[in-house]
């Protein structure tokens, strides 16, 4: 699963942040796939900046922020535009599961039949 996080840069005691993608199994500072923005939570309103192209593009691909980036994406209005674009999306009518489950419904229907009519039937002598 890949995850939007924060990875904690700047000296002892002068915490920074980055906004990055990374696969979840990752350590919090460790390997990451794109840094999106950076995050100053020293100054007097936060500072919190982020490329909302990057975010946008990384939350339709399923990414999923955590509960602290997410309250900074909703606060830079990024979650708004995301939620907005999911409401305009099509919905499908059914998922390939549920057909699937639907023809072995309809084959095991058929064979049983099959089987009612060769049980009815005389044997031949």
């Amino acid at each position: 699963m890949v995850k939007i996080r924060l990875r904690r840069v700047g000296a002892k005691n002068r915490p920074m942040y980055r906004v990055v993608v990374t696969d979840a199994r990752a350590p919090r500072d460790g390997a990451f796939i794109e840094i999106i923005g950076h995050f100053n939570p020293l100054t007097d309103p936060e500072a919190f900046t982020v490329d909302e192209e990057k975010a946008l593009k990384w939350l339709k691909q399923g990414a999923q922020p955590t509960d602290t980036v997410a309250r900074l994406l909703s606060k830079s209005g990024v979650m708004e535009k995301f939620k907005q674009s999911q409401a305009k999306k099509p919905k499908s009518r059914k998922s390939t599961t549920a057909r699937k489950t639907t023809a072995r419904k309809t084959t095991t229907r058929r064979t049983k039949s099959t089987k009612i009519q060769s049980a009815t039937e005389e044997p031949s002598a």
